[in-house]
């Protein structure tokens, strides 16, 4: 059995009763840094074999790891935080378990858009969840595709590049349309800034950035005719 359990992407009441039993069940738990990971299990007492599983070397580990699971061993993957697969490690690995007939759980838990846009105040009866915007290639080309989208965008972005990122959204969405920027979710400094993209981007030009963004934008004008 393969396991995908998120983890708390703050605040550690966040894991479930289930997320800790099944770590502690599991024969092999892959974790994306086992370094960040090490506290979260330390916490919950749980002590299981351990390996390394992230973007550089999870094309090369899934074939091992198939093979622990067509033996019979189950296997966890957690992420640094959150749940797997959603912009971080664990697609190739699930589609992969699926082609050899391996029996995939995926463990409801935290994920940031989703209370990033509940927050937001935006439109959430449908959405579009982009994850990270290229850095470079292909950047602009994603951009110009998303401009007539009318259903409400969910971005996220580092520290490093929010202010870039929130240019750039002025420059092909506008800057006056409506907006939110949620950061460091469910830990103790958790906020939410609302306004235009254009407020957003000045609040955030002076300010202290700091934490793991979650951006929300309204989807495109037509929409807002229609409603």
């Amino acid at each position: 059995m393969l396991y995908l359990v998120p983890t708390p992407i703050g605040n550690l009441e966040d894991i479930t009763h289930r997320a800790i039993r099944i770590l502690k069940e599991v024969d092999i738990i892959l974790a994306e840094d086992t370094r960040t990971s090490a506290p979260l299990l330390k916490h919950f007492g749980i002590e299981k074999r351990v390996l390394s599983h992230h973007q550089h070397n999870e094309h090369k580990a899934v074939a091992e790891i198939i093979k622990f699971l067509k033996e019979g061993q189950d296997v966890a993957l957690i992420s640094d935080a959150g749940t797997p697969a959603i912009s971080d490690p664990g697609y190739l690995l699930v589609r992969e378990a699926i082609k050899n007939n391996v029996e995939v759980i995926c463990l409801p838990g935290p994920t940031a858009f989703v209370p990033a846009l509940v927050n937001s105040g935006l439109p959430n009866d449908r959405f579009v969840f982009e994850g990270f915007l290229p850095i470079k290639k292909g950047r602009q080309t994603r951009l110009k595709a998303l401009i007539n989208e009318e259903r409400t965008l969910i971005f996220y972005e580092s520290p490093h590049r929010i202010v870039k990122t929130l240019n750039d959204l002025a420059e092909y969405f506008g800057g006056e349309r409506p907006a939110s920027v949620s950061r460091e979710i469910s830990k103790l400094y958790e906020e939410t800034v609302r306004g235009s993209i254009e407020e957003l981007l000045h609040h955030f030009q002076s300010t202290n950035i700091k934490g793991e963004f979650v951006i929300c934008v309204q989807g495109s004008i037509s929409r807002n005719k229609k409603d």
